[in-house]
């Protein structure tokens, strides 16, 4: 297998020299690691030594600590580095003058994956507008999407529901890397900083993470495999409902389910266990947090068999769809707030249109609801081909 070289590993192997004139602040986390898992601000103050002046850290803390979504990490001091680590999940999630005067060039290396509603994408949008605003530059280090570069899914974020889990009309699963992310925010939708991205070496569009001889990190707590990243664009929508999403368990997204749920009900409506690249198998579970703490649930752990024919987002559709049908008396929608949003239902949030779900709860076919945001999504696939920085 050939190993991926990664946006940081690149940079490594032969620095720009204009950066070594300049201060240096890098957004990063636990995953911002090089193929020897080393990490890229120590990897960085090797090669640029007293010039790294400040670290920036996403959702989730900067040692990825933080378990669920509102859940604020504060300012730090790195204890490598002796550099303050300003948290853009806490006070402010807006880049600030102050966070940034201490650096001429921010480095964004973020592992991302793949889905419309992950907010590490929708951090970096706010450093790029920032960047704009106080002359500064950026430098992405690109990575894989884990998910693959050749599969989009799902229907385009309505712009009446921007969030800080949706800015930009992108499909649920976008199949774009970040550093392509970057380009398209910057550039399409008209940002307009001072960017340049350090693309990947070896990487195809077709590859999924296990593809790419690269060791994974949990980029956040509850994505602990890659098995998780690729159910995540659609066991995401249980976060929206009053079913666990496995949250609390060693396999979080990959199963889900409560302790109403009629497993054989769901499993005929779902066309039995075999389904679209995947195996549902029936599992029961307890929480040791979050939802349902210390209850049994009933439910199901996905097991994907065919990943390029599995399809996250209309699986989950199908499921939730028959999880609303079989138990209309005990499931919910969750109400607000949701990632700081205090009027919008959260499952209206997550799918980027209240319409998905009033079709969902109209029992609409499935088959129906995808053919509707068809022509959104070719038209975004035809825009994004235009920043892809891999063919």
């Amino acid at each position: 297998m050939v190993t991926v070289r990664t946006g940081l590993e690149v940079f490594c192997d032969n620095p720009p020299a204009w950066v070594f004139k300049n201060r240096i602040g890098i957004l990063c986390n636990p995953a911002s690691v090089s193929c020897n898992l080393c990490h890229a601000r120590e990897l960085i103050n090797r090669i640029l030594p007293g010039q790294v002046k400040a670290l920036y850290s996403p959702q989730h803390g900067f040692f990825g600590e933080k378990q669920d979504n509102m859940i604020e990490s504060s300012d730090i001091t790195d204890p490598i580095l002796g550099v303050p680590v300003f948290s853009l999940y806490g006070q402010n999630r807006i880049p600030t003058q102050e966070m940034f005067d201490p650096i001429d060039v921010l480095i964004v290396d973020l592992q991302d994956v793949g889905t419309r509603v992950y907010t590490f994408i929708y951090t970096m949008s706010y450093c790029l507008e920032a960047a704009k605003r106080f002359d500064k530059k950026v430098l992405v280090f690109d990575r894989p999407n884990p998910i693959t570069g050749s599969i989009m899914e799902g229907n385009c974020l309505s712009p009446e529901y921007r969030s800080f889990v949706g800015r930009y009309p992108i499909p649920m699963r976008h199949g774009m890397t970040i550093g392509e992310l970057s380009i398209l925010f910057n550039d399409f939708y008209g940002i307009g900083c001072n960017l340049k991205v350090i693309p990947m070496k070896e990487w195809k569009r077709d590859m999924y993470f296990k593809d790419t001889g690269l060791p994974w990190i949990p980029p956040s707590p509850n994505l602990p495999t890659p098995v998780s990243a690729m159910v995540y664009p659609g066991q995401v929508m249980w976060e929206g409902t009053n079913i666990s999403e496995g949250r609390g368990t060693t396999q979080p997204f990959e199963t889900f389910g409560a302790p109403f749920i009629d497993i054989e009900k769901i499993m005929e409506f779902a066309g039995n266990r075999e389904f679209m690249g995947a195996i549902l198998r029936r599992h029961a579970f307890e929480p040791t947090s979050g939802k349902w703490k210390n209850t049994l649930c009933r439910g199901f752990q996905i097991h994907i068999t065919d990943p390029y024919l599995y399809k996250p987002y209309i699986s989950t559709l199908k499921l939730l769809q028959a999880v609303r049908l079989h138990h209309e008396d005990e499931f919910e929608w969750k109400l607000p707030p949701y990632e700081y949003e205090f009027d919008r239902l959260p499952i209206d949030l997550i799918l980027g249109d209240p319409a998905i779900r009033q079709r969902i709860e109209n029992q609409d076919p499935i088959k129906r609801i995808e053919e509707s945001w068809q022509p959104d999504l070719e038209a975004f696939k035809n825009i994004s081909r235009s920043y892809y920085l891999y063919r």
